[in-house]
């Protein structure tokens, strides 16, 4: 993967001449045949991404992914936020193959399950109890699942700010994808503003004695304000509800202990995903031994049937947890990460300030998982522009759906982004001056996941 190529031409030529994807054509048209979507997760989607991109990925190494018509891309998604060390990670690799060369599934469960809970349990604060499933969905529903048995209440609260907890009920009900979802299904769900405590405050009195759990992500973009942390745990203290941390995105990159450690909030229970396995399908939920053992055998209590996954405790995904963890602490990978992302930061906001696009583009947030956010003057034109930098970025060989540093990425790749950026944005100065975006944009703008029909624009 030394020299990169785009649309079959050198990255050179690709500024001139934007790329093509003939073979991503056919597979697109493959895929919306036989899988809804065209693909498994939304986020991937086509709507997702502008005409001129990747349709399929092939293969990954370190930082770098080559589709399906030949062309690499300096990667900056990586999977989702879920490759914290890189594509292919040796260690990760060669521990998933080891454990794979002696079964990946039994009749009764494998010693590294036990070895790996401890660990987690030794690392995280708020992990006396382990419990492994094969995605966020799985552990953040068993979460609230819990915390309803704990407490004996049926409501749910989270912030409406927050993207995404989980594909099931409880949460998509609150989205505008709501269809499928019975009513008296969505009304046990409540949500509040992010960072606003009187807003939650509220919640807890008008429901009272009926609020099991509070679902939050620590922090998202933006730093939560002073104390608020503090006001959340101390209200779901006093209103006798949990508080659940979803640690999927936060979680060993952040702190290398999760976002709880980072802001020395402990909650009762916490979710972890995607760092976690460098890209395998491993999750975990940590929490309290006294909550945690309402899932077990050993009490008097009502049990809670919490999680039961055949492939739960697969061998392969556990070790290659292992692995990703044990480097992650070793190597300090959350120091780089956020060395890489505030690096990247300043290059990217210096770039649009030396077109004149300083009010129009920001590349803000925590530097270990920066956001790019558009705010043109005309409100409308920001899924257009986004749209527009992604092209324009992958005609110059970078991938950058999300900002995603990893272990991986080094000072080349921050050079070679920042340069393809800056490229990028001046176009986009053209559109924010006057001219057409369609003069500029192959195709249409990207959509929000959440909408309410598919052919809506946003």
């Amino acid at each position: 993967m030394d020299e990169l190529r785009v649309g079959h031409v050198t990255v050179s030529d690709a500024k001139r001449s934007p790329a093509t994807f003939p073979h991503s054509a056919e597979w697109r048209a493959r895929a919306r045949e036989v899988i809804p979507a065209g693909c498994h997760t939304y986020s991937k989607g086509d709507d997702q991404f502008p005409a001129l991109s990747p349709g399929f990925i092939v293969r990954g190494e370190g930082c770098y992914v080559e589709d399906v018509d030949g062309n690499s891309f300096l990667d900056w998604g990586m999977g989702l936020r879920s490759v914290i060390l890189g594509h292919g990670y040796a260690r990760v690799v060669d521990a998933a193959a080891a454990a794979i060369r002696a079964g990946t599934n039994f009749t009764r469960p494998s010693t590294i399950e036990v070895e790996f809970a401890e660990e987690l349990r030794d690392l995280i604060p708020c992990a006396e109890m382990v419990k492994f499933a094969k995605n966020g969905s799985d552990v953040t529903t068993a979460a609230v699942r819990l915390a309803r048995a704990a407490t004996g209440r049926p409501l749910v609260a989270m912030p409406v700010e927050q993207p995404f907890f989980s594909v099931d009920d409880w949460f998509i009900g609150t989205t505008l994808v709501d269809a499928g979802i019975p009513e008296e299904i969505k009304a046990l769900s409540l949500t509040y503003h992010y960072g606003d405590l009187a807003s939650l405050e509220r919640l807890f009195a008008e429901h009272p004695d009926r609020i099991a759990a509070v679902v939050t992500e620590a922090a998202t973009i933006d730093e939560p304000p002073a104390g608020y942390l503090d006001g959340v745990l101390r209200l779901a203290r006093q209103n006798g509800a949990l508080l659940i941390f979803d640690e999927m995105i936060t979680g060993f990159r952040w702190h290398t202990r999760g976002a709880q450690a980072l802001f020395g909030i402990t909650p009762d229970l916490a979710t972890f995903g995607k760092a976690l396995g460098n890209g395998f399908s491993v999750s975990a939920l940590v929490g309290r031994r006294d909550v945690m053992r309402l899932g077990g055998l050993d009490h008097d209590e009502p049990r809670v049937f919490l999680l039961s996954n055949t492939h739960g405790g697969e061998t392969h995904a556990l070790a290659a947890a292992r692995a990703t963890v044990a480097e992650v602490v070793e190597r300090d990978v959350v120091a780089h990460v956020w060395e890489i992302g505030k690096l990247l930061q300043v290059g990217l906001n210096e770039a649009a300030r030396a077109v004149g696009l300083d009010e129009v583009v920001r590349c803000v947030g925590f530097p270990c998982s920066p956001a790019l956010v558009f705010d043109p003057p005309t409100g409308g034109l920001a899924a257009g522009l986004r749209t527009l930098f992604l092209q324009e970025t992958i005609a110059r060989g970078v991938l950058m759906p999300y900002i995603a540093p990893s272990f991986s990425h080094g000072r080349a790749e921050l050079e070679r982004t920042v340069e393809a950026a800056a490229e990028a944005f001046q176009r986009i100065e053209r559109v924010v001056a006057g001219e057409r975006l369609d003069d500029h944009l192959v195709g249409e703008p990207v959509r929000p996941v959440f909408r309410r029909f598919s052919r809506d624009l946003g």
